[in-house]
């Protein structure tokens, strides 16, 4: 059996473990540099859409009391790690799935009633981190997304905890199921089950299997497969990513290139960091800047390009270099950026690195970034930089709402009186 854990309206949930005088009260959290709404808790659902501009939405918050946060991601962070830690001592088996999401597995369960698990690991949860979660146990992956759903939606019937281990549970659960809400049917796909007059899971089932594979590759027929109890997705393990990303918003519009050119170089450095925490190098980098669509009065330029680096690096040196050359080949004057971003690329880890015969990395490069990663770990991130990241700037995003960093800043930490 599988279980899929799922905090509720985790951000929300994350506020109101600090401020209790906040259960029940409708409450949002906003995107970087309070921009739209990314998150809200049930009682703000009626009246706020999902990615509703937070500036078009001032009066709604005001008239209708709505408590506005901006994303807390430090706070949110830690308190995943630590709802995560909990589900570890239920089961060896945990698949991260999200900040907010993991599934477990709970094979040689035969004789225990998960129902009873579910409740205890929900009540353990609480007690521990102060965050509700719902829980739904089914033979695959994808119907326990259902049977989490049911729990969530019939609270007090469920206790927060359901379990599908009966045919006759599969197929009422399947029924009930709108076959757009199924886990791994995108508005495309259901949009194509809508015009062949399929409007369940289960409806979704009963469609022969090779119409299945032919309209929606082995993928669409592996879905069907789970949906029917058949088991066809295994819990992942931890694989190093093959890509990484550090992309931002800005507080403000650049419209200088020392300004931009510092923040591409910090991004490189981030990106950098996070390969070196992976163990792995890369061979290539997209750097991308663009303007602000919304501002219709205004001239617009985007632009990507990318660049093969001559040999493999997780040097924040190397890779802000190249970076800043990517920058200076896109960069036009005259325009008002509000945002960039630096993709690393051909990842590959670091023992397997090829060397090159005619030109390679200086080998003091590596001992150097161990020692700058050992000393920002003891003395607090990035308290060592490189020249172009401006050591005398210190950018912040637009967070007029954020909330303290209850957990993890000792100058922030919650004082009981």
């Amino acid at each position: 059996m599988y279980a899929l854990v799922d905090c509720n309206n985790f951000y929300a949930s994350c506020e109101r473990v600090f401020k209790p005088q906040l259960n029940g009260k409708p409450i949002v959290v906003l995107s970087n540099n309070d921009g739209c709404v990314i998150a809200r808790s049930n009682e703000a659902k009626p009246y706020i859409p999902m990615g509703a501009a937070a500036f078009q939405y001032k009066d709604v918050f005001k008239k209708k009391s709505i408590h506005v946060f901006s994303s807390n991601y430090a706070l949110y962070g830690d308190l995943s790690n630590r709802v995560m830690n909990v589900l570890r001592d239920f089961t060896p088996d945990v698949e991260i799935y999200s900040i907010d999401e993991a599934f477990l597995g709970f094979k040689g369960f035969d004789n225990y009633e998960l129902q009873s698990v579910g409740v205890g690991l929900r009540k353990k949860v609480l007690q521990h981190t102060g965050i509700p979660v719902s829980v739904g146990f089914a033979p695959t992956k994808a119907l326990s997304k259902i049977a989490n759903k049911i729990a969530k939606k019939y609270p007090d019937i469920t206790n927060g905890s359901y379990v599908i281990d009966s045919e006759e549970k599969r197929i009422k659960a399947l029924k009930w199921t709108k076959v757009e809400d199924v886990w791994g049917i995108g508005r495309k796909f259901s949009q194509r089950l809508h015009a062949k007059k399929i409007m369940s899971a289960f409806e979704f089932t009963e469609l022969p299997d090779a119409w299945v594979r032919k309209e929606f590759s082995i993928v669409g027929l592996r879905l069907k497969h789970e949906l029917e109890g058949k088991s066809r997705l295994a819990l992942d393990t931890i694989k190093n990513k093959k890509s990484i990303a550090t992309t931002r918003s800005f507080e403000k519009d650049i419209r200088n290139y020392d300004s931009l050119r510092e923040r591409v170089a910090t991004f490189a450095c981030l990106c950098a960091e996070k390969l070196r925490v992976q163990n792995s190098n890369c061979m290539m980098l997209m750097v991308f800047v663009l303007t602000n669509r919304y501002k219709k009065n205004e001239a617009q330029y985007s632009r990507n390009i990318s660049i093969q680096l001559p040999y493999p690096t997780s040097s924040s040196i190397t890779i802000s270099k190249y970076a800043q050359k990517a920058l200076k080949a896109i960069y036009k004057e005259g325009y008002a950026y509000k945002k960039a971003g630096i993709v690393v690329m051909g990842i590959q880890p670091d023992t397997q690195t090829q060397l090159n015969l005619f030109v390679n990395e200086n080998p003091k490069h590596k001992k150097l970034m161990q020692t700058v990663d050992k000393i920002n770990g003891h003395l607090g991130v990035h308290k060592i930089k490189i020249g172009g990241q401006g050591l005398g700037r210190t950018w912040r995003m637009k967070q007029e709402k954020l909330s303290p960093r209850f957990t993890t800043h000792w100058n922030e930490i919650l004082e009981v009186e």
